[in-house]
């Protein structure tokens, strides 16, 4: 699905459409609604920094549930997000089930384009990796949030396309009591998996660890992983304050089969081209911690210290380095009444320090800090319109020894939004904006010319309706960029154009995505989350052509039922439309569907449970690097059926 919206018109049409969509799906929805019998909770999120109702917000949250999550059967973060939201993800090299997810169509730099916050505390790395989501235990995940769109005035720098915030159980802000679960997996590819995790609770004081290892051979020839997690958070709790402290660290050590040519996937996706290659990295995190609330006012700070080592081999040799990383937040709001009218005041400070030293004969130390302000001011009218202005301030000093250029700039964000209730199910609500980030650590160096500010004009528009057991929300929007930074194979560095990091000519990303729930009975529940997107170049040699790995169409349909009591049966299908490896589009990667199935019983404390992933065991990849002479290549195969039995015993 293309969308065409003339510069000047734009905002026009995109109010029609989203208008038309949602007027559409509520009066589908609505014909039904008296078959209706349960009535679906109200939705709170944090991903606004404060935790707050998210239904008149004039943006868009996805709330995924530690029992969402639970029901589903994913092991990770990553696939949890992927087969509840239907948010395209990309396997990393490494074998600990961890994924590149892509919120908006942002291909191999989209860890560069969102944000990833886990209890407050952001996770982005300075270079081009992504974030590790798949070390976090999954079983201390109290609530995963999407914010959808940008976030740059409340995260900053590479938030055009959203903000994942996670949340443990152990820093929700939730009464804690004694408690303890075990889970024990076997499934296929040798895979064993053991977890562990206990609340202690008393006099306003609480401790929270965890634990978890996992060994898997994985689904290729040299693949076979190791991973292991472990944290304590430890709290105090008054009437009006919540203090407290928090250590986690998980490790990972795979072997690396690397990538397939077209022929070899063809003939056999199981097979390596690189037998001797393997790769270790060791996260460590430490924080603290405070929240107070003083009458009308709420205060909270955060502060995170993060070590990572990578010591990796391959065929070019060694590659060893190590990231310090440290991050304090502090923030407040004020909620206040004038007359009939509701204000809400945010405001705060971010700081953020992240350097990296590579070791060996080709080594660098590259260093990166920023600091900001930023404001938020919301007003809510007394007929329910809901007025939003922020705006951030940053500024960036980075460096790295690879190139003589050096990054010393302050860059501004600011967004405009208005919500506005039409009755007491529908509320529709837009907002446009002013995104950015500048070049990280992997793309400051060997380019012939220094890389410039990337900025990105935002436009959004939405409706979200709530009646009953149903919810539907409808996403239109478009992000007009500037200088996008990415890798051109032909782009000129200092060794000449034999490929570079570049400011792209304009680009855009627009869309519409709807995500729906019914509580259909009280024992069925169903979901669903649907995404037409178009990346694009807009001029220059690649015009009219889309961004590499990023598919125009998903869709995900989930379902949980349960037939009996203490019986319970859920399960999906994901599908991913085709999308391009190279910027040229000379060549296609194929779509590919997914469905996963999990039977869970209930007898007393304990819980066994059956799980299928890839049920038809389809052959597919999601992550492909290079285009030769029309063909695919570069390919990392994805696994092709796997069982999981497991029991969960819960004290």
């Amino acid at each position: 699905m293309t969308i065409r919206i003339p510069r000047v018109h734009g905002a026009v049409r995109l109010s029609r459409m989203a208008t038309a969509c949602a007027a559409a799906c509520s009066t589908a929805l609505c014909s039904t609604a008296a078959f209706s019998q349960s009535t679906l909770p109200e939705t709170v999120v944090t991903a606004t920094r404060f935790a707050e109702p998210a239904a008149s917000l004039p943006l868009g949250v996805s709330v995924l549930t530690a029992q969402d999550i639970r029901d589903s059967g994913a092991t990770t973060v990553n696939e949890a997000v992927m087969r509840l939201l239907g948010i395209v993800g990309r396997q990393d090299s490494y074998g600990g089930g961890n994924y590149q997810l892509d919120l908006r169509g942002f291909g191999s730099t989209a860890d560069s384009n969102q944000v990833v916050v886990l209890d407050g505390v952001r996770l982005n790395e300075g270079d081009l990796s992504s974030p590790r989501l798949s070390g976090i235990a999954i079983d201390t995940v109290e609530r995963i949030e999407v914010l959808r769109g940008s976030g740059a005035v409340l995260y900053g720098e590479g938030a055009t396309g959203g903000v994942i915030v996670i949340t443990t159980k152990a820093s929700a802000g939730k009464e804690r009591s004694n408690r303890a679960s075990i889970y024990a997996g076997f499934g296929s590819n040798s895979t064993r998996e053991l977890s562990a995790n206990a609340t202690v609770a008393a006099g306003g004081f609480s401790l929270d660890v965890s634990g978890q290892k996992r060994e898997s051979d994985n689904h290729r020839d040299n693949f076979r992983s190791e991973t292991d997690a472990g944290a304590a958070t430890v709290q105090w709790e008054g009437s009006n304050v919540r203090i407290g402290a928090r250590y986690a660290q998980d490790s990972l050590d795979s072997r690396l089969p690397g990538s397939l040519s077209a022929a070899q996937y063809a003939a056999n996706p199981q097979q390596t081209n690189t037998p001797g290659d393997y790769g270790r990295i060791r996260n460590e995190r430490t924080g603290v911690f405070a929240e107070a609330q003083f009458g009308s006012w709420q205060i909270a700070a955060d502060a995170g210290k993060r070590d990572k080592t990578l010591r990796s081999m391959s065929g070019f040799g060694p590659y060893d380095y190590n990231v310090d990383a440290s991050s304090f937040s502090l923030r407040a709001r004020n909620e206040a009444k004038f007359g009939s009218m509701q204000n809400t005041l945010v405001f705060g400070t971010d700081y953020n320090s992240w350097d990296r030293t590579v070791f060996g004969a080709f080594g660098s130390v590259a260093e990166q800090h920023s600091r900001a302000w930023y404001v938020k001011d919301d007003i809510t009218l007394p007929t329910g319109t809901r007025v939003s202005l922020g705006y951030r301030t940053e500024r960036f000093d980075k460096e790295t020894t690879d190139t003589t250029d050096v990054i010393n700039d302050r860059l501004h964000a600011w967004e405009l939004g208005v919500s506005q209730p039409l009755s007491q199910n529908l509320t529709l609500w837009g907002r446009i904006g002013k995104s950015y980030r500048l070049a990280n650590a992997d793309e400051m160096p060997f380019n012939a010319v220094a890389l410039v500010p990337q900025t990105s004009k935002d436009t959004e528009l939405g409706a979200r309706w709530a009646q009953a057991g149903y919810k539907l929300e409808a996403r239109l929007y478009r992000s007009a960029l500037e200088n996008e930074i990415g890798y051109d194979p032909a782009g000129l560095g200092v060794f000449g154009p034999f490929g570079a990091n570049v400011n792209f000519d304009p680009t855009r990303r627009q869309g519409l995505e709807l995500d729906g729930s019914w509580a259909a009975t009280k024992t069925v529940n169903l979901r669903a989350n649907l995404a037409w997107r178009n990346a694009t170049f807009r001029s220059g040699p690649y015009s009219g052509a889309d961004v590499p790995l990023v598919p125009r169409r998903t869709a995900t349909l989930r379902a949980d039922w349960t037939p009996i009591a203490n019986h319970r049966l859920s399960g999906g299908v994901n599908w991913v439309s085709s999308q391009h490896p190279d910027l040229a589009n000379q060549c296609s990667m194929p779509s590919y569907t997914t469905a996963d199935v999990r039977y869970a019983y209930q007898w007393q404390n304990v819980e066994f449970s059956l799980g299928v992933g890839n049920l038809f065991d389809r052959d597919y990849y999601s992550q492909a690097f290079s285009c030769v002479a029309g063909v695919t290549n570069g390919i990392y195969p994805e696994a092709g059926r796997t069982v999981t039995a497991a029991v969960r015993v819960s004290f």
